[in-house]
């Protein structure tokens, strides 16, 4: 099975948790041995979003943010690739990660950012398309999706499926913007919801829910 996990910057770079990482690297590793192609897409967190905010002061524009936050991105990416392959390689496009899962250079592709506009959410998507995953994993703050902000709202009731629509009619914000912090990218959303990819939301400081949701265990939410 193809499987695109997406690791958000909240989880593993809020700050940098290496306990979690190396933990992370383990999950991956049990995912080859079962014979699954796997890429990790993985955001930068509170620190992409501190130096957002360093751009920001020095008067430059969105994209501008965008490309510190992809280079950050990058770098936490970087982490779990040597980690796990002991090679720093982190593609830069969407046909550099297709070639070397067709190739057969890697089970496992780690990648980060790929350009100003678009979060890692959204790449995680994009990668989906282009690599025709069967699913999308991922691994956030929450337990999965809720009918209102759990930290805001002590009455929210945690959803264990919905479909694209009903995800859409519940997100917040509807557009892009530099440090966006959503349980799902609204552009990742369209891009899901073209290609009908299932998606699982699961809680990920608890990396064997990743393991669990690739083998199809009842865990998180579910849209689809």
């Amino acid at each position: 099975m193809r499987v695109v996990i997406r690791v958000g910057g909240s989880v593993v770079a809020s700050p940098i948790n290496t306990k979690l990482i190396s933990e992370y690297v383990d999950i991956l590793k049990q995912l080859e041995s079962q014979k699954h192609e796997v890429v990790l897409v993985v955001g930068g967190g509170t620190l992409a979003r501190d130096f957002i905010k360093h751009v920001k002061d020095l008067g430059l524009n969105e994209p501008q943010q965008d490309t510190v936050a992809i280079t950050v991105s990058r770098l936490v990416a970087q982490l779990f690739a040597l980690k796990l392959n002991n090679t720093a390689t982190i593609p830069t496009t969407l046909e550099d990660v297709a070639q070397m899962l067709n190739k057969g250079k890697r089970k496992t592709v780690v990648m980060g950012g790929l350009k100003p506009g678009i979060t890692t959410d959204a790449v995680a998507a994009l990668v989906a398309e282009k690599i025709k995953a069967d699913l999308l994993v991922k691994a956030t703050d929450q337990e999965g999706i809720y009918t209102e902000d759990p930290r805001k709202h002590k009455n929210a009731k945690k959803l264990d499926h919905l479909t694209f629509d009903d995800l859409t009619r519940l997100l917040g914000q509807n557009k892009h913007k530099a440090g966006i912090h959503q349980i799902v990218d609204p552009e990742a959303v369209k891009i899901l919801r073209k290609n009908q990819t299932k998606t699982i939301i699961v809680y990920g400081f608890k990396p064997e829910n990743v393991l669990l949701a690739v083998n199809g265990e009842k865990i998180g939410t579910v849209i689809a």
